[in-house]
């Protein structure tokens, strides 16, 4: 364990360059003396580390000093061997660097490590897309990216979902994030009449993309994380999406069915509600729905094997639209 500490501190001052104590313990998810020890076993070892103190102070290799790629194990192998995603790599450009990245990454194994990730790529593969739809095109995704990667503000023009549909946009570009085989734009947005405030845009609705000729370059926000920011709007996402709950029944069928049918949300709030089965085998559970009409389509999408017992709204909308059924397939 100690051992592996101590390989990932030097990989960290190798990638990151100088760091601070603080920041490698919490990196590491240790104490800073524990850092201070783990430093002088490195140099006793022969290891080029050195610190310098002061507030800008830290520790750091001396420069030039490079680890070589040994000391991998299987795990860690199969984990590498694991990492790329063929499709979503092409999508970025970046296919055939991953296929030399890949080479260069088994030339530099031995042949009993090298073998073993050969048999990891045969017997896994990795796809990103959701059942039941085609991708989206995403013309623009490269050049999304290429102002990502290098900082390069954007003006584009993006259709939404509310009036008016397009709208033209200056936007900071500072991630993209690849959801259920989705592209997504995180960007801030700029202009005289803009917030600055931080939003997400479907890489696929932009219907025109082009570097700002006026002040192309931007500096990227320092506390901002990617990661950070995208669980967060997804937890903000959820909570907004749903308005309300529904009471309903639903046949043993139904039950089996909706793992096929409905978002995580859905599924969770039924296990967590769901009363004992009837003599029928039935069982009453609530359900989080996000508005009449929506709710309309996500019950019948259970035909017969639902029965919405509150809201009494859509209960009687389930009704009508039953009816209207009825008479334009009699």
């Amino acid at each position: 364990m100690r051992a592996s500490r101590l390989l990932s501190l030097v990989l960290l001052l190798q990638n990151r360059g100088r760091m601070t104590a603080s920041e490698l313990a919490e990196s590491l998810e240790v104490s800073v003396r524990t850092i201070y020890r783990d430093v002088e076993s490195l140099s006793a070892a022969g290891v080029p580390v050195y610190g310098e103190p002061g507030h800008a102070g830290g520790y750091a290799l001396v420069e030039g000093y490079r680890t070589r790629l040994t000391g991998l194990h299987g795990d860690e192998i199969d984990a590498l061997s694991l990492a790329g995603l063929p499709g979503p790599a092409a999508e970025l450009g970046l296919g055939s660097v991953l296929t030399v990245a890949q080479l260069k990454l088994d030339a530099a194994l031995p042949a009993p490590l090298r073998e073993r990730s050969g048999r990891i790529r045969e017997r896994f593969h990795l796809d990103a897309p959701a059942w039941y739809r085609d991708a989206d095109p995403v013309p623009h995704l490269t050049a999304a990216a290429d102002a990502v990667w290098n900082e390069r503000r954007l003006r584009v023009r993006y259709r939404r979902w509310a009036e008016p549909r397009e709208v033209d946009r200056t936007l900071d570009p500072l991630g993209i994030v690849l959801k259920a085989g989705i592209w997504y734009l995180v960007a801030a947005s700029t202009g005289p009449r803009a917030s600055g405030s931080i939003r997400t845009y479907r890489i696929s609705q932009i219907l025109h993309l082009a570097e700002d000729p006026d002040q192309a370059a931007f500096r990227r926000p320092t506390a901002f994380d990617l990661a950070e920011y995208w669980q967060s709007s997804l937890a903000e996402f959820d909570q907004n999406r749903f308005q309300g709950t529904a009471t309903v029944r639903l046949s043993p069928e139904a039950v089996r069915r909706m793992a096929d049918l409905y978002t995580s949300a859905v599924l969770r709030s039924v296990e967590q509600t769901a009363s004992a089965p009837d003599h029928e085998g039935w069982i009453r559970a609530e359900i989080p729905v996000e508005s009449t009409i929506h709710a309309l389509g996500e019950v019948f999408k259970l035909g017969w094997g639902v029965e919405v017992l509150d809201p009494p709204d859509l209960r009687a909308k389930i009704a009508e639209y039953a009816a209207d059924l009825a008479r334009l397939h009699r």
